[in-house]
C-alpha cells in the first residue's frame, strides 16, 4: 500500500485534507470568493475538495486544479459529475510548481499542500503568478503554537511560530484580509478521523494483504500525534491580497 492509498482511506471521512471543519471552509471561500463570478485555481488540489464545494453553491463560477496524482484528479472528475459541475471544471495532472495558464485568476487556493513548492513563500511566489489584479489567495500553513521538541521539527518540519508566520508573509508583499487559526477541536478531529479511518478500513479488511500494514500505520501516527506534536502544533489559513493592489 503506497502513501497516495493510505491517504485516499485515511481521508474518506474528512475529505478536506486539513484540519478545517465544515463551517470553516465555507467561512473562508465566502472571504476568497465574495461576488460568486471568480475563476479560481486550486495549485494541489487533490481531489478537489474546495473547488468542488466552491462550485456546488456558485453557478456563475469556474475553477482549474493541479495536481500529480491521475487517481486523485479521476475522483476529483467522477464528483463533479455527480454534482453536475463538470462543465465549470477544468483538471490539470502535471507538477503545480510547472503549471502555466492563458489567463489569471480572481482566486489561488494552496493549502495544506506548500511542501510542494518547498515551504510558505515559494507557494505565495507561484500563487502571485497566476493571481488576476485584485485578486485573492487563500493559503494553509502549519505553524508552532508553542516551543517544539526536535523529534517533532524532524517529523513535519521547521515551521515558525504563528506571529512570525504572518509577518513573513506580510515581509513578502502580502496584506492579510481575513484568516482562521484551528481550533483544537478542529485538530483532534482531523487526527482521529485520518487514523481511525485507516484502522477501520484494516479491521474490515482483515484478509486484504495491506490490512497489518494499514492497522500498523494507523496505529504509529496516532501515537506520533498524540506524544510528539499535538500539544506544539497549529494551523493557519490566510486569506491575502497583494499590497501593490493599494492605490
Amino acid at each position: 500500500m503506497n502513501r497516495e492509498q493510505i491517504s485516499r482511506i485515511a481521508h474518506a471521512d474528512h475529505p478536506i485534507k486539513s484540519p478545517l471543519d465544515d463551517d470553516s471552509v465555507r467561512r473562508l471561500l465566502e472571504r476568497g470568493l465574495p461576488r460568486g463570478d471568480e475563476r479560481v485555481l486550486d495549485l494541489g488540489c487533490g481531489g478537489g475538495e474546495w473547488l468542488l464545494r466552491a462550485l456546488a453553491t456558485r453557478p456563475r463560477l469556474h475553477a482549474e486544479g493541479v495536481d500529480i496524482s491521475e487517481d486523485a484528479l479521476a475522483q476529483a472528475r467522477r464528483a463533479a459529475s455527480d454534482l453536475g459541475v463538470q462543465e465549470r471544471l477544468t483538471l490539470h495532472h502535471q507538477e503545480a510548481g510547472d503549471f502555466v495558464s492563458s489567463h489569471s485568476f480572481d482566486l489561488v487556493l494552496s493549502v495544506g499542500a506548500t511542501h510542494a513548492f518547498g515551504g510558505l513563500l515559494p507557494t505565495l511566489a507561484a500563487a502571485r503568478k497566476h493571481l488576476a489584479p485584485g485578486g485573492r489567495v487563500l493559503i494553509g500553513e502549519g505553524f508552532w503554537d508553542r516551543a517544539p521538541s526536535q523529534e517533532a521539527v524532524e517529523m513535519l518540519g521547521d515551521f515558525t511560530d504563528l506571529a512570525t508566520t504572518v509577518d513573513r508573509v506580510v515581509a513578502d508583499g502580502w496584506t492579510p484580509v481575513d484568516g482562521h487559526v484551528s481550533t483544537r477541536r478542529e485538530l483532534d478531529d482531523y487526527e482521529w478521523a485520518c487514523w481511525g479511518s485507516l484502522a477501520s478500513w484494516a479491521l474490515d479488511h482483515p484478509a486484504d494483504p495491506d490490512s497489518s500494514h494499514a492497522l500498523t500505520t494507523a496505529t504509529t501516527r496516532r501515537s506520533e500525534w498524540l506524544r510528539v506534536y499535538r500539544d506544539t502544533w497549529g494551523f493557519v489559513c490566510l486569506v491575502l491580497r497583494r499590497a501593490s493592489d493599494r492605490p
